[in-house]
């Protein structure tokens, strides 16, 4: 059952993307999955916006390479 699981995982992701395990505080989890649930969304998706938020706010010239790309 869990290669079914593992296998399926690695059917939907991104060609071209890494995977991260990452861990939380509680809070800032509960909080996360509080804000994917608003917006209908998964909690993947609500901190890969988040984390390109951040990076394009500290790092502004990351923000133009990504609207070249598209």
């Amino acid at each position: 059952m869990a290669k079914k699981a593992a296998s399926k995982k690695m059917k939907t992701q991104t060609p071209g993307s890494v995977r991260a395990t990452i861990s939380f505080p509680p809070d800032v989890y509960e909080g996360l999955e509080e804000i994917a649930k608003q917006k209908k969304v998964s909690l993947a998706w609500v901190v890969r916006e988040a984390t390109e938020q951040y990076v394009s706010d500290k790092w502004p010239l990351f923000r133009a390479e990504k609207v070249r790309e598209v």
